[in-house]
């Protein structure tokens, strides 16, 4: 453990946010995925779906099982989730590989149809999903005042179920949020803090 509260010093001697531990898979979605800016409508979509799936787990179980999500939902491309029918959910249902909720692998299917109606509105997912970007200097970054939903993740959740979407609550929002680079929550002491900042300082907003 570093000598900096909500911080942990790996071997390598880099300090990370705590909830990453030892695992190398979550540390290395920790130092090179979570927190940078994504624009990619089929990286969007994945990522909103996998923390719907996420809700009541860990998110090491999704990280595990995610080669095996990209394979049975044909790597999130929208368009061919859209198109899944029963067939694909009974498949998708047997396969191990994935958390087998036939709630949330229907649900999958329906967000697909619904994000292409967003596309067809707003131009992409991107345009819809970065309007709901907070000020980040209001975003909590102290392991001791985490907070599981902001404003804007309330807002974002609202509409998007005034818009048929499902498995979007507000706390999942705010996990899409942290995770596609909306926010930095990682802790200031974190040496990826400052990456994620130059990074979404020269990211350009759709």
């Amino acid at each position: 453990m570093s000598g900096v509260e909500g911080l942990i010093l790996g071997e390598d001697d880099q300090s990370r946010c705590w909830w990453c531990g030892s695992d190398p898979e979550y540390i290395r979605y920790h130092d090179e995925e979570w927190g940078r800016p994504v624009a990619e409508d089929r990286l969007l979509f994945e990522k909103i779906c996998l923390e719907g799936f996420q809700a009541g787990l860990s998110w090491l179980t999704i990280l595990r099982k995610r080669n095996a999500f990209r394979k049975g939902f044909a790597k999130f491309q929208i368009k061919k989730v859209a198109k899944f029918d029963q067939a694909d959910v009974e498949r998708l249902v047997a396969d191990a590989g994935i958390v087998r909720h036939r709630g949330k692998i229907e649900s999958t299917i329906n967000n697909a149809n619904r994000a292409l109606e967003l596309i067809d509105e707003f131009g992409s997912l991107a345009q819809y999903f970065w309007q709901y970007e907070p000020d980040q200097s209001k975003v909590i970054r102290t392991k001791d005042d985490i907070v599981p939903q902001i404003d804007e993740s309330q807002a974002m959740s609202k509409d998007l179920k005034k818009r048929g979407w499902s498995f979007v609550g507000p706390t999942t929002c705010y996990a899409f949020m942290q995770s596609m680079g909306m926010v930095n929550d990682h802790l200031e002491d974190c040496e990826s803090w400052a990456t994620i900042e130059e990074m979404r300082k020269s990211f350009k907003r759709p």
